[in-house]
């Protein structure tokens, strides 16, 4: 592998606008944010991240503020200048700065881009050129699609029967309180056959085991994060009594998450956010975990653009994820996005991984800035200020 050293990071604030809001237990989003991580090696390969937090700490605790402030005062200057033969050398070198998962993934996601481009090798392939043998990537990542909370199960419906028209064969519902057991007979009552899972994003508590019994009615592949956000113990008292499986997202930050889930019980299922747990370094640690003790496995999302959901495509692509992930086509989030081409549902419900090298699309300049200029818009605040980091500083 040629190695690469980092000259320069560039840091982008960018919004976008949502085709379709999604309304989950949190409430509804506006709009898209994140920050673009850009970063140079002394060759002029660019390699691209992502962060995507929310403008409020809703699902993680980081936001656009925080984001920005820990990349450029902590995270970047712990890169800069450095010489990198594995982008698995990242963690390390960030281990001195506390938390900060969605920052630090987008600095480390950065350099996979950068290593697999500066070797010309796809992003699916430098995975699993990190795993043993026989995890070479599918091509392609099976997928599903998320439906937000709506005003009526009538409209719901209407929303699965687009979904399922367009091809996707994996339906997830957001409930919460009182939005729960009535909706999934209702939907089951109209589809009884579908591929249907519950994602309660932590709104419910082990008070409420009576009501979530009640969703064992409705063969459900599973009911994703019930209680709370950073639990682990709850979860396994609460498993033993569903038949449903119960899949934990938000409570594993961690391969030893996951080793106290499987320890306890806790869950029999797992969304990976690499995002989630700060890089695809943590995230192969987590998939040979999953695969060992042959715990399903799908990839998670967080609503991101081309930039990230390009590389969440080509992890979903190894052979180890064996349940359909949250990675659906462009078109149901952006128009248009920042990168080119567009992804788009195959046969299968399925989305075609890119095979040139690194992310394996185009990072469109012009949409960049047009992005920019709708967050300055949209949440005209004061961030702490950042700039380029580079050798040259």
């Amino acid at each position: 592998m040629k190695p690469i050293t980092i000259k320069h990071v560039n840091l982008i604030s960018v919004a976008l606008p949502l085709v379709e809001r999604l309304g989950t237990s949190f409430g509804k989003e506006p709009f898209k944010t994140a920050v673009l991580v850009e970063l140079e090696t002394e060759t002029g390969v660019i390699g691209w991240g992502e962060a995507a937090p929310h403008t409020q700490p809703g699902y993680s605790y980081e936001t656009m503020g925080t984001v920005l402030h820990v990349l450029n005062e902590f995270l970047i200057p712990c890169v800069i200048g450095k010489t990198i033969n594995s982008p698995t050398e990242i963690p390390p070198l960030l281990k001195g700065v506390r938390g900060h998962p969605l920052s630090k993934f987008a600095v480390e996601a950065a350099v996979w881009d950068a290593v697999a481009k500066t070797n010309e090798m796809s992003l699916a392939d430098l995975f699993a050129a990190h795993l043993p043998e026989g995890h070479a990537p599918r091509g392609y990542a099976t997928v599903g699609v998320s439906i937000g909370i709506q005003p009526t199960v009538e409209e719901t419906l209407q929303i699965i029967t687009k979904r399922l028209n367009e091809g996707y064969g994996r339906i997830k519902l957001k409930i919460k309180p009182g939005w729960d057991v009535e909706l999934a007979r209702g939907v089951r009552a109209v589809y009884p056959d579908i591929t249907m899972m519950l994602d309660a994003n932590s709104a419910y508590t082990l008070a409420d085991v009576d009501l979530l019994k009640q969703l064992d009615d409705f063969d459900l592949l599973m009911i994703e994060q019930p209680l709370g956000y950073n639990d682990i113990y709850e979860h396994s008292k609460l498993q033993p009594q569903l038949t449903t499986p119960i899949c934990l997202d938000e409570s594993i930050h961690s391969a030893n998450d996951l080793r106290l889930a499987l320890e306890l019980g806790a869950c029999k299922i797992l969304n990976l956010k690499p995002a989630r747990v700060g890089g695809y370094t943590e995230s192969l640690e987590i998939y040979k975990l999953c695969v060992q003790h042959d715990l399903p496995l799908w990839i998670g999302g967080l609503l991101e653009t081309g930039v990230g959901r390009s590389a969440n495509l080509a992890f979903a692509s190894l052979p180890g994820v064996n349940l359909p992930s949250d990675i659906s086509a462009t078109s149901r989030y952006y128009d248009p996005d920042l990168t080119e081409p567009s992804f788009v549902l195959a046969g299968s419900s399925t989305i075609t991984v890119p095979t040139e090298p690194g992310i394996g699309v185009e990072v469109r300049r012009d949409r960049i800035e047009t992005a920019v200029q709708y967050w300055h818009d949209q949440y005209p605040y004061t961030y702490p200020p950042v700039g380029d980091v580079s050798l040259a500083q």
